[in-house]
C-alpha cells in the first residue's frame, strides 16, 4: 500500500474506534429504556453488538468497497468454524485451570454454592452476557478497526497498539493495577495472535468466552475485577497476591502472565494448519494480464463475421474447340 492508502486506513481506524465509544453510550441509554434488573446487562450487550455489526459493515461497504463486510471482518461461516470456536474454548478453560493450580498449593479457595431457582436462571443469563460480550469485544478489537490498523501500520505494530488500547480500557475496572494492566495487554496479544493465525474471529471468541466463563461462572472468581458473574458458585481466594491477583482476580496475578506466554506458544502450534490454509499471502502473477476467455470469444466472433456472406459461385464452362483439331467424344 502507498502512503495515501495507509493514511486513509488509519483514518477509518479512528472513525471505527470513536464509533465504538458512541455505540456503547447509545446501547446503555437504550437498555435503560427497554429493561431493568437482571436483564439490563444482556440487553445492553445485544444492542451494542447489533450497532457494531451494522456500523462496521457500513464502513466496510463505503470505505473499502467490501461486498460481504460482515464476513470480511472475521465472521465468515467457513467449514470447521465450530471446531475453531471449540478449540479456543478449550485453550481458555485450560489457561484458567493452570492459573488456579498455584492457589490450590500455596493458598486456598473458600467456595459458596447457591442453588435457588433464581440463581440458576441468572446462570443462563450470565452465560449469554459473557458470550455476547466476548463477541462484541472481538469485533471491536480484532475485527474491522484492527484490520484497518494492520493496513496502516502492519500486523506487528497494529497488534502492539491494539493490545495497549485493550489494556487501558480495562483500567477503569475495580481493583485494576499495573500488574493487571500488563496481564490484560498480554491477553489482548493472545487474542490478536488467534485472529492473525486464522484470519477469523471464531477461535478468539471461543477463547475469550471460555476464559471469562471459567473464572466467573465455573470457579466463581472476579472477572477483571467484576464480581457480578458468579450466580451459583462464589469463591474467595486466599494466599499471596501474586498468585490470587487480589480484588482484580486471576488476571492480576503473576501466574497469569506466565500462563498467557505459554498460551501464545500453544496457539502458534495448534493453529499451524489454519495459518497455512487461511493466512498465506495472495500470489499475484507477474507479466501482462491476459483474459483467455475474452480472447477466444473475440477470435470466434471475428471468424463468424467473415463467413456472414457466402462467396460468389464460379461456373466452369466447356472450352471452345481449336480450329483444325478434331474432338472425340468419349
Amino acid at each position: 500500500m502507498n502512503s495515501f492508502e495507509r493514511v486513509r486506513a488509519l483514518g477509518w481506524f479512528f472513525i471505527a474506534m470513536f464509533y465504538f465509544i458512541f455505540a456503547q453510550i447509545v446501547a446503555d441509554h437504550a437498555a435503560n429504556g427497554l429493561s431493568s434488573g437482571d436483564s439490563f446487562e444482556l440487553v445492553s450487550r445485544l444492542i451494542l453488538l447489533f450497532l457494531l455489526l451494522v456500523g462496521y459493515a457500513a464502513m466496510g461497504y463505503a470505505g473499502q468497497r467490501q461486498r460481504e463486510p460482515i464476513k470480511q471482518m472475521g465472521l465468515m461461516r467457513r467449514p470447521g468454524w465450530g471446531r475453531e470456536f471449540a478449540l479456543g474454548a478449550a485453550l481458555g478453560w485450560g489457561g484458567i485451570l493452570a492459573c488456579l493450580i498455584p492457589i490450590v498449593f500455596f493458598g486456598g479457595l473458600v467456595v459458596t454454592v447457591w442453588t435457588s431457582p433464581h440463581q440458576l436462571l441468572l446462570l443462563l443469563v450470565d452465560l449469554a452476557v459473557l458470550a455476547v460480550a466476548a463477541l462484541t469485544e472481538e469485533i471491536a478489537f480484532r475485527g474491522y478497526p484492527f484490520q484497518r490498523l494492520i493496513e496502516a501500520l502492519g500486523p506487528t505494530l497494529a497488534t502492539l497498539v491494539m493490545m495497549s488500547i485493550f489494556a487501558l480500557i480495562h483500567l477503569r475496572n475495580p481493583g485494576a493495577s499495573g500488574a493487571s494492566t500488563l496481564t490484560t495487554a498480554l491477553f489482548g496479544l493472545v487474542l490478536a495472535v488467534a485472529y492473525l493465525r486464522t484470519r477469523a474471529l471464531w477461535l478468539g471468541w471461543g477463547l475469550h468466552f471460555a476464559w471469562n466463563a471459567s473464572m466467573g461462572i465455573l470457579f466463581g472468581l472476579p472477572i477483571s475485577g467484576l464480581t457480578t458473574f458468579s450466580p451459583v458458585v462464589s469463591s474467595n481466594a486466599s494466599g499471596p497476591i501474586w498468585i490470587t491477583g487480589g480484588n482484580y482476580g486471576l488476571e492480576g496475578s503473576a501466574t497469569a502472565v506466565l500462563v498467557l506466554l505459554v498460551l501464545i506458544i500453544l496457539l502458534v502450534k495448534v493453529t499451524r494448519d489454519y495459518a497455512y490454509k487461511y493466512n498465506q499471502p495472495v500470489i499475484v502473477a507477474g507479466g501482462i494480464p491476459v483474459d483467455i476467455d475474452a480472447a477466444a470469444r473475440r477470435q470466434h466472433e471475428a471468424a463468424m463475421g467473415t463467413t456472414a456472406t457466402a462467396p460468389a459461385l464460379v461456373q466452369i464452362a466447356q472450352a471452345p474447340p481449336v480450329p483444325g483439331e478434331t474432338r472425340k467424344l468419349e
